[in-house]
């Protein structure tokens, strides 16, 4: 039987905290958050990425077991864990971005308009062979810029920082990236990949925004989009309450301007979760600006292990977030092992990084106060994004205790 009560210490532990977002806005979608997010912008996207070969809208799990426990009336958890065969919601906004610079720049040297089609097909890889696109990741997104430059026939080159596993390096290599392992953190890497681009002529597809670099990151989080439509198009009722990922505000931003564009002043209470070893975007509330944060920061939350927000995204999440939170490493390892039990009335692989929301709602649900802040009731319609599957196996299999093959297979503990 699940607990979720005060007593547990994975969603009660004392490094968690919560803060109400005073300057939440509850007027219309403000116009000028659409020259980086809009539903137009969706709606290109959508038409490029559902075109690609592999393409499926991916499931949204009702996970009607924890509903009836955590005293709410539905939470839905849509399971990124098998777009396109990378593991994570990272494939739609890395190879999208690729594709969009593509064309641009072939456009740029040809001085007429290209195929598009044609580009997304992989029949254009001699007129791109020369064009080598970069990044700095903790694993996901690099996994997408490398799967998007092999499709559509550009070279990549993926900087890794010191705390990313050699299984995600490995897989970013399985994809034909160079690989180039990084000393100091991720944002280091990020300020290296830069570099390096600038040096030999590449072209940096970066999922965070920085002074002077905005259009790739916009281009990056518009795919992420997709993923929210597909979402709402599963639920019968718009969601109350959702529970987002952190990291440097790319997928928080997307989920936040989708919603709000669609949905007006009723778009639900959204509060972002990080880890409390990585919490850029909670301290940035806190402070009332941009604030990074610095050290190693060293959390099996590989995905969010960011120390700056993203530029572009952050005046969307400091207007459209209602509060901000932080977790221990210890919630999201029991969340995944939540998920792998089948308790919640659906069994899933939920990568560390990806079960980030649902740690959080699990620890909001632990304490009466958040409840209250939050407004978390019998009325409550929860909606998670599962943004990750077991991307990397074996520390999956080491928080969980099988590995996520054998979770998909039902082969119990």
């Amino acid at each position: 039987m699940l607990d979720t009560n005060d007593n547990d210490p994975a969603f009660a532990a004392p490094t968690a905290e919560l803060f109400l977002n005073g300057a939440h806005a509850s007027a219309a979608y403000p116009d000028e958050f659409r020259a980086t997010l809009s539903l137009d912008g969706y709606r290109r996207a959508a038409a490029v990425i559902t075109s690609w070969p592999g393409y499926r809208p991916l499931p949204l799990a009702h996970l009607d077991a924890l509903a009836r426990t955590l005293g709410v009336a539905a939470v839905d958890y849509k399971d990124e864990g098998g777009r396109f065969g990378l593991g994570s919601f990272k494939a739609l906004g890395g190879a999208y971005a690729v594709f969009r610079l593509l064309l641009g720049e072939l456009e740029r040297r040809t001085g007429r308009p290209v195929d598009a089609a044609a580009l997304a097909a992989g029949k254009l890889r001699e007129a791109v062979q020369d064009i080598t696109v970069t990044c700095a990741t903790d694993g996901n997104h690099g996994r997408s810029v490398a799967w998007g430059a092999r499709t559509f026939g550009a070279r990549a080159v993926i900087f890794i920082h010191a705390h990313v596993s050699e299984c995600r390096a490995e897989a970013i290599r399985s994809f034909g990236a160079e690989v180039v392992r990084t000393a100091g953190n991720y944002d280091a890497s990020v300020h290296e990949a830069a570099a390096m681009a600038a040096r030999n002529s590449w072209f940096v597809v970066s999922d965070t925004s920085y002074p002077g670099y905005t259009e790739v990151p916009c281009n990056v989080m518009q795919g992420y989009s997709v993923m929210v439509a597909e979402a709402m198009a599963g639920l019968s009722s718009p969601p109350t309450h959702v529970f987002i990922q952190g990291g440097v505000g790319g997928l928080a931003a997307a989920v936040i301007a989708f919603l709000w564009e669609s949905l007006g002043a009723a778009m639900p209470i959204i509060t972002i979760v990080e880890p409390d070893k990585a919490a850029c975007l909670f301290e940035s509330a806190r402070a009332g600006r941009v604030t990074a944060v610095t050290g190693p920061l060293d959390t099996i939350m590989a995905g969010m292990a960011c120390g700056e927000p993203s530029l572009i995204a952050w005046p969307i999440l400091a207007a459209g977030a209602r509060a901000f939170m932080t977790i221990p490493d210890e919630a999201a390892a029991a969340a995944m092992r939540l998920l792998a039990s089948g308790e919640t009335g659906v069994t899933i692989v939920g990568g560390e990084s990806g079960v980030a929301g649902l740690a959080g709602l699990l620890t909001a649900a632990a304490r009466p106060d958040w409840r209250a802040a939050l407004k978390l009731d019998a009325s409550s319609r929860v909606l998670l994004f599962g943004s990750e599957g077991d991307t990397d196996p074996e520390l999956y299999a080491r928080l969980v205790g099988r590995s996520g093959d054998a979770v998909r297979a039902g082969v119990k503990p």
